[in-house]
């Protein structure tokens, strides 16, 4: 076996945890290191064996490197603006062992204004050329909506420009911040603007003053379920197929909805195809106790609400309102894995702070 090895190669083993993965990184890294120092074949000597190698641990995980100082090389892993992927970052640069000559960082860290000039696309990017202003909805009050104003703008290259501005928002507040305290954003010309507008280096402290705000308001609130109400609805889709529900009518009437703002569905699909697209009593039964697993992992009194279920065309919705989007994440890749070759299971989380995907369900 060993001389077929040397003639065929052995297969190197699979990243099966994160003990693995760093394992695998130790017994390359002063061959990453010179790379990277020098220059030198950078992206067939670390970029394509790092990047696989990542992949094993959890898709979606990206990475930025080079040489902080002459004897250091900072590797920042980055979930490229998907939530659903932070925690995973977290949990890989947690596990990683002290390495001489490296600083291993979990997401883009932010930077001095004075030092971020970003050239994307042919536009620059900097604190002279980006303001902005708040839109306040005034039935939406803890909604965190910006307008920010770019000299440069042009309509054609509205795309390319948001882009470079989440760059630069991203360098600046810090990736997490960036991806999870602004609610919603839209890029404007500074043409026919009425509003006053704010330089950008005071975006910073605005966040950090309305998330206290925020975090004073609702600190502490919590929600048991156990003796919230539930209604059953039964409806026709347009196609003719039918729809079944059970959404807890209590909840959809808080008045504290946004105290937990992340909106997470998880989407089970099944064969309905025999019966009109509804699930089979066993299939009804399985959907059924996938859905306990999850409810018995997300607890009501840890911050994250069950608000109810839908289930038509052949798949099951599980709503959730949350406090955080690291756990239900955490919770639904593991879903997934557990039930491959089983159910075909996806799942979303966004920050919805009034649950408006939740208000066609809201009693009338």
């Amino acid at each position: 076996m060993g001389f077929l090895d040397k003639i065929l190669g052995r297969k190197e083993a699979s990243i099966q945890s994160n003990t693995d993965f760093w394992n695998w990184f130790l017994k390359n890294e002063k061959e990453f290191f010179a790379i990277v120092k020098n220059r030198q074949n950078i992206h067939q000597g670390f970029f394509e064996k790092l990047a696989p190698k990542l992949d094993e641990i959890h898709q979606g995980i990206y990475f930025l490197t080079g040489m902080l100082d002459d004897n250091t090389v900072e590797l920042i892993l980055t979930p490229d603006g998907a939530v659903r992927n932070i925690y995973a970052i977290e949990e890989l640069v947690n596990a990683a062992p002290q390495i001489k000559g490296w600083k291993i960082t979990a997401l883009k860290p932010a930077s001095d204004i004075q030092d971020i000039g970003i050239d994307y696309e042919g536009f620059q990017f900097n604190k002279d050329n980006l303001r902005f202003y708040p839109n306040i909805h005034e039935g939406y009050p803890d909604e965190i909506d910006l307008t920010v104003i770019y000299d440069d703008f042009v309509e054609e290259k509205k795309q390319v420009i948001t882009n470079g501005v989440y760059i630069f928002l991203d360098n600046y507040l810090g990736e997490l911040h960036s991806l999870t305290l602004i609610d919603n954003m839209k890029i404007d010309s500074p043409n026919s603007i009425s509003e006053e507008l704010i330089p950008i280096e005071k975006l910073k402290d605005y966040l950090i003053w309305r998330e206290k705000e925020f975090v004073e308001k609702y600190d502490g609130t919590r929600h048991n379920t156990e003796n919230d109400n539930y209604s059953g609805f039964e409806a026709t889709a347009k196609d003719g197929s039918g729809i079944i529900g059970l959404m807890n009518t209590d909840l959809l009437q808080w008045d504290k909805k946004a105290s937990h703002p992340w909106v997470f569905i998880i989407t089970i699909l099944f064969d309905g195809s025999h019966n009109n697209g509804m699930p089979d009593k066993e299939t009804y039964q399985l959907l059924n106790e996938i859905e306990d697993e999850v409810v018995l992992d997300l607890k009501d009194l840890e911050g994250y609400l069950n608000v109810g279920r839908e289930t038509l065309a052949n798949r099951r919705e599980i709503f959730f309102a949350c406090k955080d989007f690291r756990k239900p994440t955490k919770v639904a890749d593991e879903l997934i894995k557990k039930y491959d070759g089983s159910f075909e299971i996806s799942y979303e989380i966004y920050k919805d702070k009034y649950w408006q995907t939740f208000r066609h369900y809201e009693p009338r």
